[in-house]
This record gives structure tokens, sequence and C-alpha cells, in this order.
């Protein structure tokens, strides 16, 4: 028994073999998956401590050279720029220059990176939430405005919130995930890019 027990441990450890790297990135997913995932999200206090961006939403640079709902192909990248072409809706709903300079993630982030999220507690003005909306995939948004006890998000991408679907007009907070503690740049691309391998399949991905 102890044998085998040596083998199969030089087998997952030491062996150079395509079948022993399967075994190793097998073993590190249900590792991740039942062990990491669940104590981070014991940790963090919510059941999503870890999401992956899937969508261009929150890019502070052109997209199909569309930013904000406004064509800028020679745009360049920088917050002063955003703020230029951006800047006029936030500034129409009491939100200044300086103010979102402060913010939390003040220069949005990309598809393909990751967040960590921590509780929904003590929400404010500039965080960016995950949240359940009529889409098959959870969103991950600013806020841009608090009333009543409800939050309203807004893509720092797009050129206004959205209600048809993603109803981030008035978003409740039985509907909050958690908010955004930290990003890893380019971390996301794995999950992305194994789910675009598999949308043939039936698996569609929110965009």
């Amino acid at each position: 028994m102890r044998s085998k027990l040596k083998k199969i441990w030089k087998f997952i450890w030491d062996d150079d073999s395509v079948w022993s790297w399967i075994v190793n990135l097998v073993i590190a997913f249900l590792l991740i998956r039942f062990i990491i995932y669940p104590l981070l999200a014991i940790t963090l206090g919510t059941q999503f401590p870890i999401v992956a961006v899937v969508s261009e939403s929150m890019e502070h640079g052109v997209h199909n050279d569309i930013i904000c709902g406004q064509s800028f192909p020679e745009f360049r990248d920088s917050f002063d720029n955003y703020w230029d072409v951006c800047g006029s809706w936030y500034e129409n709903r009491g939100i200044s220059k300086d103010e979102f300079r402060s913010f939390p993630f003040k220069n949005g982030f990309d598809k393909g990176d990751v967040i960590v999220l921590w509780r929904p507690t003590n929400i404010k003005v500039g965080d960016v939430l995950v949240f359940r909306a009529n889409k098959a995939q959870p969103i991950i948004h600013r806020v841009v405005n608090i009333s009543d006890g409800f939050y309203q998000t807004k893509g720092d991408h797009n050129s206004r919130s959205i209600s048809s679907g993603l109803e981030e007009t008035k978003i409740s907070e039985d509907r909050i995930y958690g908010k955004g503690l930290v990003r890893v740049p380019y971390l996301g691309w794995m999950k992305i890019l194994f789910v675009e391998v598999v949308r043939p399949l039936g698996i569609i991905i929110e965009r």
C-alpha cells in the first residue's frame, strides 16, 4: 500500500508526462473550487468572493471606437480624456471630477480582469457593485446614486444607466452580491477563453 502511494505521489509531482500535467490541473481546480473559494467566501463575507470581468462596460478606453455612446476613434486613454468625454453625465447628477477621482477603481477596469469582492456593507456613491440582473451573468457597475434604500449603477463605459434587462436604476440590497475591493489584471482571461470555446454547446456569456 505504501509503495503504491509513493508511486502515485511521484506520478503527480515528479512525472513530466502529459497525464501527470492533466492530473495536476484537476487537483488544482478541485482545491480552488471546493476549499480555497469557500474559505474566501467565508472570510470576505460574500458568496462570490472573486469574479472575472466578461464585458467592456467598465473600461475607460474606446471599444469599437465608441466610449460613453460617442464616437472617438482617436481617443487616448487617460483620466482627463475620459472625463472630457463622459464627465458631463456625472456632473449633471452632482458628481464632480474631483469626487470621481477619489472613487475606487477611478480608472475603471478591463474585460479579462479579476475583481476580489467584499461583503456589501456601508455602500457609498462611487463603489463598484456586483449584483443580480435579468441576465445569465451578474453585473459589475459603479454606484451613481443612492435613494430610499435603493442603488443606481452605471457602467463607466456606458452612456447611461440601463433599466431594461439590467434593471440597474433601482437595485435592492437583496440583489447585491458584494462590492469591489481589489483588481487583478488579466487573470480572468482563462475563464473567458474557456467559456468562449464551449459557447457553441449552449453556454452564453453576458456582453
